[in-house]
């Protein structure tokens, strides 16, 4: 992506500039530290002005309906302390103008106001737009007073400026580059950016070659034609320039879907990220305990010895003397004389019985080791699956609907009774194939759609999603195909061979209280996709 720079600021109040004057600060809102919206109303028309101050995605526009749903806005119950001062100085004034300093990324609003004397007053919000530098900035005009900052700048970060309240509010440092307009000589295209003001680096790219009145009139805005390429790589404010254009409807548009396009990515990143590391932590945790839960088992295997021990000391009870520290005896088992030892303190028949209360222990406790390893074995299986949902998810919305699955709510309802969006669909041979995308379509695939003589196909022994073939007696090419996508949908779907078990529908059974999307099979034949 591209960022936000001083021209396109400059396109995007020279085609807005009307609005502002003369309008009035309905509300204000901040859903985040970086997130801004200011609710704007003029002539009975209202928009609302999105403000974002996050160093790689800083922009400005007035956000449209379908926009503000990429960006997965959420107001806060308690506002932020410096949303609660703009509410206090700015709500219901009127913007008297609107300004951007010369080559600046500053764009200033300028508001009448009242203060607690009723006396008028003139305030300015400086949207500073600057990178890492980004800020937003509420002084007074006529005393260059500082009221507040979205963020403070001490002399630590800034020895140059410093912002905070009660400080008087000063430009950055001004550029040292040349005015294009007022420049009649060659171009250095590779300097570009940093030899004239309003050319960042992403415009000076699009700019090779072109001649020096050309530059000139994309400085002045000349007949601009907004437009963002094809692959959402890039924005100009002269679709001429950038590769597959697809043309905006204005400046605002362009900034607005832009913007919002990558926003919407990187939450869904974020909350992908977040969800893998939540699963993987619960992975490594089952893991853990499975392979102790084996170490244990494998322990307790021994007691079988107990048992002998009992029985040969019961056979020999009457050959051997009481309260002796070992015996020899003959094992029957194995054809071979094998020494016990024994409690000295104890007779030989409380030895033996000491004996089978081990053994029956060692038994008893294989026996629910056994039982909650398969219960782990299951459960790390869900995760595992879950971790594959979490990796193949396209949209923010798939990631929603496996959340309670991640990160179950005490206020919502059981998490297996919630409805799953419907599975994708696709028709090979004349047949409808469903494909799960998570536990929860899964789920609703075995539970919901699937008939006794329906095709079930899953990867062996790794994640992935149920495939389901409806329809009775499928030749064998559509049976391979649904195979095919079964490996494709998966997370063996880049191995060079990975085996798909397929088997009825009605050979499927979902044990009780069982994790969404599992289920055991029987009958089942496998086909190797290689």
């Amino acid at each position: 992506m591209i960022t936000f720079d001083a021209l396109t600021l400059k396109a995007f109040v020279k085609e807005n500039g009307n609005f502002f004057v003369d309008s009035r600060i309905q509300k204000i809102q901040q859903p985040t530290r970086r997130d801004f919206i200011i609710y704007i109303r003029k002539s009975g028309e209202s928009r609302k002005l999105y403000i974002n101050i996050n160093p790689q995605l800083h922009h400005i526009c007035f956000m449209s309906k379908e926009n503000e749903g990429k960006r997965r806005i959420e107001i806060p119950q308690k506002p932020p302390m410096f949303c609660m001062l703009l509410r206090k100085h700015l709500e219901n004034a009127r913007i008297c103008k609107i300004n951007q300093p010369e080559n600046e990324r500053i764009f200033e609003i300028y508001a009448e106001s009242y203060n607690e004397l009723n006396e008028k007053i003139y305030l300015c919000l400086a949207i500073e737009l600057m990178g890492k530098h980004s800020n937003i900035i509420l002084y007074n005009y006529d005393t260059n007073i500082i009221l507040g900052c979205a963020h403070n700048v001490g002399s630590e970060k800034s020895r140059e400026r410093e912002l905070a309240g009660t400080l008087p509010y000063i430009y950055p440092p001004k550029q040292i580059k040349n005015n294009i307009l007022e420049y009649n000589g060659g171009i250095d295209y590779e300097n570009l950016q940093n030899d004239f003001h309003l050319f960042s680096k992403a415009f000076a790219e699009q700019c090779k070659g072109k001649n020096i009145n050309e530059l000139k009139s994309y400085v002045n805005l000349i007949n601009i034609t907004p437009a963002i390429s094809a692959d959402n790589k890039f924005y100009s404010l002269y679709g001429n320039l950038i590769s597959s254009p697809i043309p905006q409807k204005d400046v605002n548009t362009m900034i607005d879907s832009y913007f919002a396009y990558y926003q919407e990515k990187d939450k869904l990143n974020s909350l992908k990220t977040h969800f893998l590391t939540t699963v993987r932590q619960r992975i490594n945790k089952t893991q853990n305990s499975l392979q102790k839960m084996t170490s244990q088992i494998k322990r307790e295997e021994n007691c079988d010895k107990y048992r002998l021990y009992g029985d040969l000391i019961m056979a020999n009870l009457y050959s051997n003397k009481d309260y002796t520290d070992k015996i020899t005896v003959y094992d029957y088992e194995n054809n071979k004389n094998i020494i016990i030892d024994l409690n000295p303190v104890l007779t030989l028949k409380e030895n033996a019985n000491k004996f089978y209360k081990q053994y029956n222990k060692g038994k008893i406790s294989k026996q629910k080791l056994s039982e909650l390893k398969e219960e782990l074995a299951q459960n790390f299986e869900y995760l595992k699956q879950l971790e594959y949902s979490i990796n193949n998810a396209e949209t923010y919305e798939d990631l929603i609907e496996i959340s309670p699955e991640i990160e179950p709510s005490e206020k919502s309802t059981d998490r297996k009774k919630q409805r799953a969006t419907e599975p994708e669909q696709v028709i090979i041979n004349g047949y409808t194939i469903f494909i799960g995308k998570n536990n929860r379509q899964n789920d609703y695939i075995v539970s919901k759609l699937s008939k006794d003589e329906d095709l079930w196909f899953h990867t062996k022994d790794c994640a992935g999603s149920h495939v389901l073939l409806r329809g009775e007696n499928p030749d064998n090419n559509t049976i391979f195909e649904c195979a095919k996508i079964a490996k494709k949908y998966s997370s063996g779907s880049m191995s060079s061979k990975v085996g798909v078990i397929y088997t009825k529908r009605k050979y499927l059974k979902k044990p009780p209280k069982a994790n969404l999307g599992y289920v055991t099979y029987k009958n089942e034949k496998e086909i190797v996709i290689d």
